[in-house]
């Protein structure tokens, strides 16, 4: 089948999806020429920012691929204090980003909610409330979303990694608190407590076929998600799956598999947020820009402070350890100019999926 109508399709199977990502790379510029145009026409050529704050490294969870699993002992935990998150945060809102993301490790406890709680309503402070916020703190119970919602999150992003119950096995330790279940009810919790919801997958891991990631991309179709972040697998040293670094793809092919993802799933998710994901540069100097005109529409500049930036390390090579907030903002402007677009400073940059669907289902009442 040619390419060219394989594209144009209404919606794609799972056989078309595998062919697309199995593309040799001559003919794949066919498929980022079509989710650029997709793009354009259903988001736009605007970029949108989200401050990113790594405001804790302290995490209860051992998955096998991450840096800072609970039993690396190797790494300096850190805990940033209320000001300095709140000082990151204005810093956001003093240079127009219009909204950030706080990111931790993932904790389940009652200091730790009402201290997101608390961040919170602090950070709806600056500006009048004119910040965006975007929380990643991993799996929580409905009623700690809910409370978070309230204090003025209303986007969250929280990876499944893989849709594959098999090789999330694979990724995670057998026990009550790496489940692929509960993860992916918290997804229903996030979605049915009204936050935009955003999940996302690595690319590339070991044992990991295109099948699996087709299944990845029908998966979040399916859950009808509002937002991705997505990105390669990149090894950390430290880690368990290190040991399996022999299996992995060429970084150059990891890469080249991750930009195809993104545009496969920017024609099968016409409008929603898609990020061009850090973890890109870490394997690919100037990725970031292939990855936005390969069809993302977000960016997260680290704006974390310096002295914690070596501390959160999920993998290995990873980019802007050393560069100032002020250096982040302008290597920013740089890249997005790159890729032939332009941030939209000043506004949240909501996903225009979920604005589609409130606009419905209020409709429907």
């Amino acid at each position: 089948m040619e390419i060219r109508t394989l594209l144009n399709q209404d919606s794609l199977t799972r056989e078309d999806i595998v062919l697309l990502l199995n593309l040799p790379r001559n003919e794949a510029s066919a498929l980022y020429e079509k989710a650029a145009s997709v793009r354009r026409q259903y988001v736009g050529d605007k970029v949108h920012l989200r401050g990113l704050i790594e405001l804790s490294n302290i995490c209860e969870k051992n998955c096998y691929y991450c840096g800072i699993r609970k039993d690396n002992r190797q790494i300096r935990r850190y805990n940033i204090p209320d000001d300095e998150v709140l000082k990151a945060a204005r810093f956001a809102f003093d240079n127009g980003f219009g909204s950030i993301a706080l990111q931790s490790g993932e904790i389940q406890s009652d200091s730790f909610t009402r201290r997101i709680s608390r961040l919170l309503r602090q950070i709806k402070k600056i500006g009048d409330g004119s910040l965006g916020i975007t929380l990643s703190c991993g799996e929580q119970s409905r009623e700690v979303y809910q409370e978070w919602f309230e204090a003025g999150a209303h986007r969250y992003l929280l990876r499944i990694e893989t849709s594959g119950k098999g090789l999330y096995g694979r990724l995670h330790p057998d026990d009550t608190r790496h489940r692929w279940d509960s993860r992916v009810r918290c997804l229903h919790d996030l979605q049915e407590t009204g936050y935009q919801t955003g999940t996302g997958v690595m690319i590339g891991l070991p044992f990991q076929t295109a099948e699996e990631l087709a299944d990845d991309l029908l998966f979040m179709k399916s859950f009808d998600i509002d937002m991705c972040g997505m990105g390669p697998y990149v090894v950390h040293n430290d880690t368990p799956l290190a040991v399996h670094e022999s299996l992995l793809l060429p970084v150059e092919q990891r890469f080249e598999l991750t930009m195809k993802m993104v545009a496969v799933l920017r024609i099968m998710m016409k409008d929603i947020n898609i990020v061009s994901a850090t973890a890109v540069q870490a394997i690919r100097k100037g990725g970031r820009e292939k990855i936005l005109q390969a069809g993302a529409n977000v960016l997260m500049p680290n704006i974390t402070p310096g002295k914690y930036r070596d501390s959160y390390l999920l993998y290995r090579n990873k980019p802007g350890t050393d560069e100032s907030a002020e250096d982040a903002v302008k290597n920013i402007e740089a890249l997005v100019k790159a890729a032939g677009m332009t941030i939209e400073y000043g506004k949240w940059g909501d996903s225009r999926h979920y604005l589609e669907k409130r606009k419905n289902t209020s409709h429907q009442h």
